[in-house]
């Protein structure tokens, strides 16, 4: 069994398979990620995913940092963090 590339970016869950998503990691899409490929700080990708879900479900800042932190728990790059 090699290596298997996953579909889907393991901190936000964008498919890897879309133009705008791909950046210089295997794992994480450009949003995600740094210049490096790596992995871009909890912090960092908590406050992009709120601004996301304000533009999106129109809720206030407070809300979304809590959705966004929800969401996160369940993705593989932070399920074991907090």
């Amino acid at each position: 069994m090699g290596h298997e590339m996953p579909e889907f970016c393991l901190s936000c869950g964008m498919p890897l398979n879309m133009p705008d998503a791909k950046g210089m990691s295997e794992q994480y899409c450009k949003h995600c990620s740094d210049e490096g490929g790596n992995l871009k700080s909890r912090d960092e990708i908590k406050e992009g995913m709120a601004n996301w879900i304000m533009q999106w479900q129109h809720v206030d800042r407070e809300t979304a940092l809590k959705r966004a932190e929800h969401y996160m728990q369940a993705m593989p790059a932070w399920a074991e963090s907090k």
